[in-house]
């Protein structure tokens, strides 16, 4: 039996998916942000997770359990590095259909709103966001 796609907003309620085997580790700093995770390790997702997902970034260091699943191409798949100076990511990368690599120590504004973005902005505190200096009075 064939599963139709799912809806827009349905795909956006289900939590990003984060594929690591360290998962108490955080090498590029995804705590903070408030759009829910589901973390696992290479061998637990289910294919219907993993194309599920709004989002799904990959722990480089489980690109070999993950490469082993042969999981096909989609878009929003994201590869993160914990070591800044490993120069050999990109072709990984391009082989998984990667769409970006992210570094430890990178600044991770571009990934809180690729988060934001997947999840229709469900979970941004726009209240947080949008405060600064009240207007000048008579405007």
């Amino acid at each position: 039996m064939l599963h139709s796609a799912p809806a827009p907003q349905e795909r956006a309620r289900t939590p990003v998916l984060v594929i690591s085997d360290h998962p108490d580790d955080d090498p590029i700093g995804l705590l903070p942000c408030p759009v829910p995770l589901r973390r696992l390790p290479s061998p637990l997702f289910s294919a219907e997770e993993y194309q599920l997902a709004p989002l799904v970034i990959l722990d480089d260091r489980s690109y070999p359990a993950f490469r082993l699943r042969h999981m096909p191409h989609r878009p929003g798949l994201i590869l993160t590095l914990a070591d800044p100076g490993d120069d050999t990511v990109h072709p990984r990368a391009a082989a998984i259909g990667a769409e970006a690599v992210l570094r430890t120590g990178q600044d991770l504004s571009w990934l809180h709103l690729r988060l934001h973005e997947a999840t229709d902005c469900h979970y941004a505190h726009w209240e947080e966001l949008l405060t600064g200096p009240p207007p000048p009075p008579g405007t």
